[in-house]
């Protein structure tokens, strides 16, 4: 009987498929993310106090996010389920919302925008990941799913430039409009030229063979978090993700409080810095993964356990230089380190589960991670940046930066106690 994956190489290619996710990765981070860099020009034009701005560009997101990732990944998993055609929509919806952001007049409005965003995004990435998933061999896996992570840092890298560019010579509200509107576009194409490899095995079944039914909800959640490596994972990911996603916001703020940048400064430096480094790290991540990973399983997360914990004294140091060009010089390897968990991170996620809970996996994963990560990171480090301001003015975001940089111990050291683990448990559920 052919495999899933031979039935995907003769009905299109996998490089095509991993192509075109990738690019709807990319739109998905550049709509996420491009409401950072022009966070400090709405702040100003709505009014915003630094907690409403970590709840818009984090909480509000993130909730719907992760509350409608679960039940979207149990569809995702349903055999019957076209996969792609579920991610176009996904992707048209979240654009969509991401347009209307730019009509917003205050700060309820933006706040419902970024919602809809929220909901849109929510059905991208666990269906992909179970698509990536059937369609790749476990030995490149982490390979396959590190490419696709490239979206992250690519897109970030666009948003940032594209809309600090826009920002400086249109506006934000233009901002929105333009990057939103293409996605729709990139919608049609997903779903007129991607094939699910599951809609094959419909000759099997006229053949007489069954496929696997899909496992009931809470037998697939169940399944997933009765792995104790997988559960060190959820607190390894959803503290880099806390880390990293409230470092984004506060660190496009930082620079253009602290350094006296623009929007549109800000966005093509540091975003072309924190691209690039994360370009490369998401890579190499996934490289060493899979080199080191082949020899002995319990090295696929040792790269990024050591990555994060190099970065804390480069971080500090960089958010402590006296001018923006050092700071930024200083960032590259930090960023780069902590890039390192993408790839290995999904990929262990997907060994450690049930073929047939692997969309519930990826949800799982992205909903601590999304909620503690993005829902709380921004919010956090903007409450503690209102209540360090009356002490420090505007460098109040530089001790916050300090903190979050050092706090970087923490999912280096539950990287390597799940990577302790990993040789009793990955793939062991075939």
């Amino acid at each position: 009987m052919a495999t899933t994956a031979d039935k995907v190489s003769g009905s299109q290619s996998v490089r095509l498929t991993l192509w075109i996710l990738l690019t709807v990765y990319i739109f998905n981070f550049i709509d996420r993310q491009i409401v950072n860099i022009l966070a400090e020009p709405i702040a100003r034009d709505l009014d915003l106090s630094d907690t409403q701005i970590g709840l818009m560009t984090g909480l509000a997101f993130a909730l719907f996010y992760t509350v409608l990732g679960i039940p979207i990944a149990r569809f995702a998993d349903r055999p019957s389920t076209n996969r792609p055609r579920l991610i176009a929509v996904a992707l048209a919806l979240w654009s969509a919302m991401t347009a209307l952001c730019g009509l917003a007049q205050n700060f309820w409005q933006l706040l419902l925008a970024r919602i809809g965003v929220g909901v849109g995004e929510a059905g991208c990435t666990p269906p992909a990941h179970s698509l990536i998933s059937d369609i790749v061999p476990p030995e490149r896996r982490s390979s396959a799913l590190a490419f696709y992570s490239l979206g992250i840092p690519v897109g970030t890298l666009l948003g940032m430039i594209i809309g600090g560019t826009l920002a400086d010579y249109v506006g934000w509200r233009e901002a929105f409009v333009i990057v939103g509107l293409p996605g729709v576009a990139l919608a049609m194409v997903v779903w007129f030229v991607l094939k699910d490899p599951r809609r094959a095995d419909a000759a099997a079944v006229l053949r007489g063979q069954s496929q696997p039914a899909a496992l009931p909800l809470g037998q697939a959640v169940a399944e997933v978090m009765k792995s104790r490596a997988f559960v060190l994972l959820l607190f390894a990911g959803s503290a880099a993700s806390f880390l990293a996603y409230g470092k984004t916001t506060w660190t496009t703020i930082f620079f253009q409080r602290t350094h006296d940048l623009s929007p549109g400064q800000v966005g093509l430096w540091f975003g072309l810095l924190g691209g690039l480094g994360g370009m490369l790290g998401t890579w190499l991540g996934g490289y060493l993964a899979d080199k080191f990973g082949a020899k002995n399983r319990r090295h696929v997360l040792t790269a990024p356990a050591i990555g994060m914990a190099l970065a804390v004294p480069l971080a500090i140091a960089a958010y402590h230089a006296p001018s923006w060009p050092l700071a930024l010089a200083l960032l590259f390897l930090p960023t780069v380190f902590n890039s390192f968990y993408y790839g290995p991170t999904y990929s262990a996620a997907q060994g450690l589960v049930p073929l047939r809970a692997r969309a519930i996996a990826a949800a799982t994963m992205l909903f601590f991670q999304n909620l503690i990560g993005l829902g709380l990171g921004p919010l956090f480090f903007g409450m503690l940046s209102d209540w360090l301001q009356p002490t420090f003015g505007a460098d109040s975001v530089r001790y916050v930066l300090y903190g979050a940089a050092v706090l970087g111990l923490v999912p280096a050291f539950f990287f390597w106690r799940c990577g302790l683990r990993l040789n009793e448990e990955l793939d062991r559920k075939g």
